[in-house]
């Protein structure tokens, strides 16, 4: 290996085991942020000049003119369709085009019409159509009020913080006299301004140093930066990817959220820093409303926060309550970008579920995975050999413990060249497969973007051969350090190369490969252990673009890719599994994502929490963390209370890194494996559950894992909850993550609401904090009263064993004995429930009747399951139980019912999982 490699590993391995911040900017050494942070709030420069306004039944232009520069933009606003308005601002005439992103948007937005109610000398009022809403553009200075009724929903500009970097040239190298002419002609007011701006230039704007790395910037400096106001907002939610609360901070008092797709070895908690994903969309909630704001822009972003009821008590707040304070909590929010145009899309709400919806119309739902990919995963860099795969798989097998997936990291390749087989190691990979799969196991195989530079490499030659790599400022192919040693990185933002990568993963290019091998990949920031921050330098070139306007959507395209490649394979028939570390707006189309290098450490198994939330939020659902932390070594009891945790959360997967001991779940001694097989059998009577709650997100856009307050909109003491959440609306979590932990206090909320312990029946009013003594065994998860949970209660090895087997009906009954619920199945990893091949129905109970009704008529599949038990919370006991089927039969039923817990046990009613009956109750 060589010694810069070598070198840079045992920097990252050592004793330390953390973060580097001097690897990593911050805002005052990011040349753009700095220059723009420097602007505060007052008038702004920009005017809007009503006299070029046009409006076409789609759209309104209007030019704007900076005052202080005489430079022009062009103003585009929009009417979308599901209460979204989009805001574009972009140079009137830029000396070369900006960078607008691509692929994203799932379709060009269909818009409704815009109408003026009323104008003058002043500003121009539209019409946004529904509830009256309205945008007001205000002329002197620039400024957008959208407001509903009486009451402005968000303000645009109002702290006059717009900013746009022109492109210009560069005073000492304006040789080439069509661009002078070209400048000249567009404005000569503009060229003189622009004179005197480079005379005053601040250092950064034509070059940048960071470290021992140069950053060209043949552009000049061409960042955005606009601000937004939230009037009556203090809560404000999202632009993951960072460790953090899920209520977002103030940031006066330090850096603002960096969104800028790194890899940042073991990371710090509680602090804006970027981390390895970016997804531009905030969140804004108060008892009354939801708003969104999603930035479509794909360059290196910080956001600032302010409030003006930071940092007030509790005490403070109530003072100001009794004083008669007429001050109304706002909060504003500023994006700062390095380059592109300003697109925003602005989602009214009213509801959180309408901004998911609102959010998903523009950039999709997450995919529905195949349903063993929501079962356990088994993973560490690095399992050794095929023989090491069988030992493991074999020890599942002896422990009785299910798992579907087990993991291969980077070690399993032919020297770190993908796509390959150790040949030693991994001599027989079909075999190996084989194996799992009689089994009913899969694999996952990692496949990173960067690719060894090796004459001897099929896929670097053909890379190379078709000029699909990433070039340096200078025209050649780019390079840098990474596993492989010195790796080229394939230039994913183009169509063909994707193409092609996607061809690879068929079965007579990718040697070895069977259909239950899946991908994951890993270190697309992209990760360059020599670049500047550990990335990619911006003045690389991607077609037309550099890696400054595109670095974020690299590893969107990454994963993109790699699931076309898996769908083709098939034939279009099975879906994908592909997980990714590097995320962008949009990644949720295509699979799971996980919160990376995280350590064995509390902090990082309660930050987990949030960080899913907050992912959940802007429609990345297929979220988990690394069970035990991928640093140092876990407690025995840390490991315990993780695997606990993270069966509750949607991607359920351990991993370590290569230099920590061991940790299958059955070397912890036998009382803490009975605790991480009871954990991880929950996981599998849940699959049900949790597959109905992928569909649904998958329909809707709504987060599978999701923070109280959005089935709670209007109880402030939900607002900033991240210590617990819930799955769907109907499974309340509040993990134990306090080491040594011998109680936790659960908040369960909804004032009309009941709660039911789902391991003892116990039952419990809802708007209450409750204390919940707790043991090493104790997971505190509650059933909502009023809903129907589907549960298949027969564990076997893995997901697909179970198939077939049958379910059992957990009803919690609400106060006024009613509960509703649905249950899903279709066969599982196949597209064939877009043909509606698929089995979904509405449980419900009500007036002691339970009914399974079917809720898409004319959908077609069967199934062999059937009902085994039905367990009904919170009932009094019957005199008989009787079932009638589709075809009017009725026999009787024998039930027990425990007094202690109102609890009535259906035992063996036998009708088919897919029919129509009733059961009742009398």
């Amino acid at each position: 290996m060589a010694p810069v490699l070598v070198l840079w590993l045992a920097m990252c391995l050592g004793a330390t085991w953390a973060v580097d911040r001097g690897n990593f900017k911050t805002c005052d050494q990011s040349a753009f942020c700095k220059r723009q942070r420097a602007l505060k709030p007052g008038d702004s420069p920009y005017r809007a000049l009503l006299e070029t306004m046009e409006l076409t039944n789609t759209r309104l232009t209007l030019q704007l003119i900076n005052d202080n520069n005489k430079v022009r933009l062009l103003l585009e606003l929009y009417r979308l369709q599901g209460n979204i308005t989009r805001v574009k601002i972009n140079e009137l005439k830029p000396l070369k085009p900006r960078y607008e992103v691509p692929d994203v948007l799932i379709r060009d937005p269909p818009t409704e019409p815009l109408s003026v109610l009323s104008q003058d000398e002043s500003g121009v009022v539209l019409s946004l159509g529904a509830e009256s809403q309205r945008v007001i553009v205000s002329v002197r200075p620039f400024r957008l009020d959208i407001m509903e009724g009486h009451d402005v929903l968000m303000s645009l500009n109002s702290r006059g913080l717009l900013a746009f970097e022109h492109l210009r040239m560069r005073k000492d190298t304006r040789a080439d006299p069509e661009a002078e002419k070209k400048e000249e002609a567009d404005s000569a007011d503009q060229a003189e301004a622009t004179k005197e701006e480079e005379e005053k230039a601040e250092e950064g704007m034509w070059e940048e140093t960071f470290k021992s790395h140069s950053d060209s910037k043949p552009n000049g400096p061409s960042s955005i930066s606009l601000d937004f106001s939230f009037p009556g907002v203090e809560h404000v939610y999202g632009i993951p990817e960072h460790a953090d609360d899920l209520k977002l901070k103030t940031t006066d008092n330090g850096d603002p959220y960096r969104l800028f797709n790194l890899d940042v070895f073991q990371y710090e908690l509680y602090n804006p820093m970027a981390l390895y994903g970016a997804v531009p969309v905030m969140l804004a909630h108060n008892a009354q409303r939801t708003t969104g704001i999603f930035w479509l822009n794909a360059a290196e972003t910080w956001v600032d926060i302010s409030s003006n009821t930071a940092g007030k008590t509790v005490f403070g707040k109530m003072l100001d309550y009794v004083q008669g304070s007429s001050e109304i909590p706002q909060t504003d929010v500023r994006w700062i970008s390095e380059s592109g145009i300003i697109d925003v899309f602005i989602m009214l709400g009213p509801t959180p579920k309408h901004v998911f919806s609102q959010y998903a119309s523009l950039t999709g739902t997450q995919s529905f995975p195949p349903l063993a990919s929501l079962g356990y995963h088994q993973c560490r860099w690095n399992y050794n050999d095929q023989e090491d795969v069988r030992s493991v798989d074999a020890g599942f097998d002896e422990y009785d413990i299910p798992y579907d997936f087990i993991w291969l990291d980077i070690e399993h390749t032919d020297g770190k060249r993908y796509f390959t087989w150790d040949p030693h190691k991994f001599a027989t990979p079909k075999e190996m497969l084989q194996g799992l799969l009689d089994k009913k196991r899969k694999m996952v195989a990692i496949v990173d973007p960067h690719i060894k530079i090796d004459s001897n490499y099929k896929i670097h030659n053909e890379i190379r051969s078709r000029g699909f790599y990433v070039k340096n400022k200078d025209g050649g192919d780019y390079e840098g350090w990474c596993w492989p040693g010195n790796a080229g990185y394939p230039d994913f933002t183009r169509a063909d190369m994707r193409a092609w990568w996607a061809s690879m993963f068929a079965y007579d290019q990718y040697e070895g490969s069977m259909e239950n091998l899946y991908t994951w990949n890993d270190m697309n920031e992209p990760s360059v252990f020599n670049g500047p921050e550990v990335t990619m330098h911006k003045d690389a070139v991607h077609g037309d673009w550099e890696n400054r306007d595109v670095h974020n959507i690299y590893g969107l395209y990454v994963q993109m890719a790699t699931a076309e490649g898996l769908v083709q394979r098939s034939g279009g028939v099975e879906r994908p599994f592909v997980l990714t570390r590097a995320f962008f707006a949009g990644s949720q189309r295509y699979g799971a994502v996980w919160t990376g290098d995280n350590a064995a450490e509390w902090d990082h198994l309660k930050i987990s929490i949030p960080m899913c939330l907050s992912l959940g939020l802007v429609g990345i659902s297929f979220c988990g963390a690394d069970v035990g932390g991928f640093f140092k070594s876990p407690t025995p009891e840390l490991l315990v209370r993780w695997y606990q945790t993270g069966a509750y959360q949607p991607f359920f997967r351990a991993h370590a890194h290569l230099d920590t001991p061991r940790r299958e779940p059955w070397l912890f001694g036998p009382e803490n494996t009975a605790l991480i097989r009871e954990a991880i059998r929950q996981r599998y009577t849940f699959l049900p559950y949790w597959y109905q709650q992928f569909y649904h997100a998958y329909r809707t856009g709504e987060p599978v894992m999701r923070p109280l307050w959005v089935e709670y909109t209007q109880d402030p003491a939900t607002f900033a909850v991240d210590d617990e959440f819930l799955i769907g609306q109907n499974l309340l979590v509040h993990p134990v993550t306090e080491e040594g932990a011998r109680g936790v206090t659960a908040y369960l909320p909804g004032k009309e609401e009941v709660w039911f312990d789902i391991h003892t029946f116990q039952k419990h009013n809802g708007a209450q904090n409750l204390y919940i003594p707790v043991t090493m065994s104790s997971i505190p998860v509650f059933q909502r009263g009023g809903s129907i949970i589907p549960r298949k209660m027969r564990v076997r090895r893995s997901s697909s064993c179970m198939e077939h087997d049958p379910y059992t009906l957990y009803a919690a009954l609400n106060a006024r004995g009613v509960a509703e619920g649905e249950l899903y199945m279709d066969d599982g990893h196949t597209f064939n429930y877009e043909k509606k091949e698929f089995i979904h129905r509405r449980l419900s109970f009500s007036n002691n009747v339970l009914s399974s009704v079917n809720l898409v008529p004319d959908s077609h599949f069967t199934t062999n399951s059937w009902i085994e038990r039905i367990v009904l919370i919170g009932s009094s006991k019957p005199a008989k139980v009787t079932l009638k089927t589709a075809d009017g039969i009725e026999s009787q039923l024998e039930f027990d019912f425990d007094a202690s817990m109102s609890v009535v046990t259906v035992r063996k009613p036998g009708m088919n999982a897919g029919a129509d009956w009733t059961v009742t109750l009398e």
